[in-house]
């Protein structure tokens, strides 16, 4: 029950929805993640840290990049039905479709240039 709790828990905000939707067309560095949703690194990371632990997402580092993409085979099944779900359940949602097209620009960015903020 832990596990299904820790989903939910992780699917109750708008931004790690949005988070999830900009990551089923692939692996995402944090600061692309940062662009695209208008908050604060800090805040992207929060909501990062929750999808892992709930076994949506995967994280990566390279570098001094971090990388993010959905869970995969290896992922609880609570995790797996969850995504499927917030897939057909946001395919046709007009927000969705947005950050859909503007990720596109985000992705044309360099990575540099989008972490020159940071300080």
């Amino acid at each position: 029950m832990n596990r299904l709790l820790d989903v939910a828990k992780a699917l109750a905000d708008e931004s790690r929805l949005r988070t999830l939707t900009a990551l089923e067309g692939g692996e995402l560095c944090l600061c692309q993640l940062v662009d695209l949703l208008g908050l604060a690194p800090s805040t992207v990371s929060k909501h990062l840290n929750l999808l892992r632990s709930a076994g949506l997402v995967e994280r990566r580092k390279q570098g001094r990049w971090h990388w993010f993409r959905l869970a995969g085979d290896g992922a609880p099944p609570e995790a797996s039905g969850a995504l499927a779900w917030v897939r057909r359940s946001l395919a046709d949602d007009p927000a969705a479709a947005a950050d859909r097209s503007r990720l596109c620009c985000v992705l044309e960015k360099d990575l540099d240039e989008l972490t020159a903020c940071y300080g």
